[in-house]
């Protein structure tokens, strides 16, 4: 009787290799995108930093409009303007 011998087949070293290359691509990919993010959003602050300073420079402004619309000269100079004037103690009706 002749005795074969059990042929194996080669371990496929190829298979580890590939796997290995693809994780290594997938943690490329994953860390260019957390790359990509973290400089867009560094822009959209920048955008919103530039927003809000221009808004609290527009909130003075309109505060300083406020302050000289408000103001009791330029009120007494419109009534003046259209023919207002303090009433006299004759004209104030005192309700009860």
């Amino acid at each position: 009787m002749t005795r074969r011998k059990a042929v194996r087949k080669p371990r496929s070293t190829l298979a580890p290799w590939v796997l290995l290359i693809v994780l290594f691509m997938a943690e490329l990919l994953v860390y260019s995108w957390c790359r990509v993010q973290y400089v867009q959003t560094g822009y959209e602050m920048d955008q919103v930093r530039q927003e809000r300073r221009r808004l609290i420079a527009l909130y003075h402004e309109l505060q300083v409009e406020d302050a000289r619309l408000r103001s009791p000269e330029r009120i007494r100079r419109l009534a003046r303007k259209r023919g207002l004037v303090m009433p006299d103690s004759s004209h104030v009706v005192v309700l009860p």
